[in-house]
């Protein structure tokens, strides 16, 4: 079984074309929208192509499972998501631009 450990293998993972299809898949099953704002009642899609422009990322492909631990699920469906990058980002628990919220809300001495 393939291993996805370093960043070096998982670079080379989602260049293949067999993740390339599944993205698409997941993308089209999910409406191109992000699923996490869904829940939440929100609606984030996908930005629009400009003729001329470059297209803007609005939406990531989520492994639920990450594929560094569970690597026979790198290319099921059922364990992709869409998501925005805001809500990828939220839960993979890098926050950007704002203070991380401490683990303990104790006073200073």
């Amino acid at each position: 079984m393939t291993e996805y450990k370093t960043e070096a293998q998982k670079k080379k993972f989602y260049r293949t074309s067999d993740w390339n299809k599944l993205r698409q898949q997941a993308l089209v099953r999910d409406n191109y929208e992000c699923q996490q704002c869904k829940r939440e009642g929100k609606v984030h899609v996908d930005s629009k192509r400009v003729e001329g422009e470059r297209k803007t990322i609005e939406l990531n492909v989520h492994h639920k499972y990450e594929i560094e631990h569970y690597p026979q699920l790198a290319l099921v469906l059922d364990n992709l998501e869409t998501l925005c990058l805001k809500c990828h980002n939220e839960m993979h628990d890098r926050v950007f631009g704002e203070q991380k919220k401490k683990k303990w809300d104790d006073e200073m001495w």
